[in-house]
């Protein structure tokens, strides 16, 4: 009876402890979170993100004012961004008041010329009028001198002589009236020719400020969709902003008949983008919507970006067709298309992991999983291709189990395949550089020595070899 006792008691026990351990067990179960290797198709894609631009538009600008000595202006009114204009419609309006500053300025330089200008005229009138007199009175003079002269033949030796002197000095001294009135009217116009340069300057600039002062108000040159224009800081151009005389652009009006996305890569996924690669574009307002579109331009030097860490290459993506819904500015989500590769094994990013230069996954492997060094390929978002390493149907960990430091690592000869391929790489890229100095190096070696026929060379000091051809 105590046995009987005993034998349903530990019954009650397993009834209890059961349910216990499956609970714990299929919560460790859950834990672990594998999936199976498959084979299928794997396209590879770079995803960014972009602004829609016009690809061609007409830029509104402002005056240039360097002639009249002005660099910057401030815009003091705008019409609203976004504004449908047509030829000829008001845009914006420039800040008047230091151009009338200078309007003011000029309109009395230009009196004061007119003055001096003015009284050069008398001054030099009244300077030829007198020196016109005196040639007069030197001419009457000289008569004079002449009839003593003749009224003297009978007179004495020395009368005649006195007459002869005064005679010549009198004809001496109209000789030299001549040339300083011809020196005076010379000078005087010298004078005349400053005073009227200056004035013509004058109003030659009072001309232009007046020109300048009928531009500040700015009309649209074109019809269009009015878009604010950004500075150098990405910074849209509003009412109170400033342009200059290097960058006197206030707005544009795009063709919106032509959109391209203007998007930055990273400087690690720049070698995989090249023109003509097909292009996914969804605008971020209208979600779900998609536009076919094409890569036209990739940058060859990177830049730094505000909010990025890593070197950024400029990338333009056309849209390929018109939507008129589309607007610049709009935000864009661009998904490139790099490659497309059938038929290789791939599993998801989450089960590659990596330890120094070794690339493993946790691998099933009858009741204990192993850490299975594998050669990856290219990758996508999602999925990784699995060059050797791993079979179809393969099971591997996307969670770490408990256990990941003592589990053993399997497949180290394919990691040495990998370090061979890279060393072969390495040497056939020294080869090829090789190959190329030694191609230079020949070239060099087997130029003529003198110039070749046709014409004689001769050598600039620190600059090229300038061929003369007779």
């Amino acid at each position: 009876m105590k046995k009987k006792y005993i034998l349903f008691i530990v019954a009650a026990l397993l009834i209890a402890v059961i349910p216990v351990y499956n609970y714990f067990t299929a919560e460790e179960e859950a834990e672990s979170i594998v999936v199976e290797v498959k084979k299928g198709p794997l396209e590879i894609t770079v995803k960014s993100t972009g602004e829609l631009q016009a690809e061609r538009s007409q830029d509104i600008q402002g005056p240039s004012l360097r002639n009249i000595g002005v660099w910057r202006i401030k815009i003091t009114d705008l019409v609203p961004e976004g504004t449908v204009l047509q030829k000829g419609d008001y845009v914006a309006q420039l800040d008047k008041n230091e151009i009338d500053q200078k309007l003011e300025e000029v309109r009395e330089q230009v009196q004061k010329v007119e003055t001096q200008y003015e009284q050069t005229q008398l001054d030099t009138a009244l300077e030829l009028r007198s020196l016109r007199d005196q040639l007069i009175n030197l001419k009457y003079s000289v008569e004079e001198a002449e009839i003593e002269a003749e009224e003297s033949v009978f007179e004495s030796p020395a009368t005649k002589r006195q007459a002869a002197i005064k005679l010549d000095k009198a004809e001496r001294a109209l000789e030299q009236a001549n040339e300083n009135y011809a020196l005076k009217v010379e000078k005087n116009k010298a004078s005349m020719m400053e005073v009227h340069i200056n004035l013509t300057q004058q109003k030659r600039r009072l001309s232009s400020i007046q020109e300048a002062m009928d531009e500040l108000t700015i009309f649209a040159p074109e019809p269009g969709m009015v878009i604010y224009h950004k500075e150098w800081n990405g910074q849209k151009r509003k009412v109170g902003s400033e342009i200059d005389s290097w960058n006197p652009t206030v707005a544009t009006l795009p063709d919106m008949s032509s959109m391209i996305s203007k998007t930055y890569i990273n400087e690690i996924d720049i070698s995989k983008i090249s023109k003509g690669q097909q292009v996914i574009v969804e605008i971020d307002a209208f979600p779900g919507k998609q536009y076919e579109g094409i890569v036209t331009e990739v940058a060859n030097v990177g830049e730094d970006l505000s909010n990025s860490d890593a070197k950024v290459f400029e990338v333009l993506i056309k849209l390929l067709g018109n939507d008129s819904i589309l607007r610049p500015s709009m935000t864009t989500s661009n998904l490139i298309k790099i490659d497309n590769k059938e038929n290789v094994l791939q599993i998801p990013l989450e089960a590659i992991r990596n330890n120094d230069s070794l690339t493993y996954v946790i691998k099933e492997n009858g009741y204990s999983p192993v850490k299975q060094i594998i050669e990856p390929g290219v990758a996508n978002d999602h999925f990784i291709e699995v060059v050797q390493g791993l079979a179809e149907k393969d099971i591997v960990y996307l969670s770490n189990p408990e256990n990941l430091n003592e589990l053993p690592y399997e497949g180290l000869e394919i990691y040495q395949t990998i370090l061979d391929k890279r060393e072969k790489q390495k040497q056939e890229e020294l080869e090829r550089m090789e190959a190329e100095k030694n191609k230079r190096d020949s070239l060099g070696q087997n130029m003529p020595a003198g110039p070749p026929p046709g014409g004689n060379f001769k050598m600039r000091s620190g600059g090229p070899i300038i061929r003369i051809i007779h």
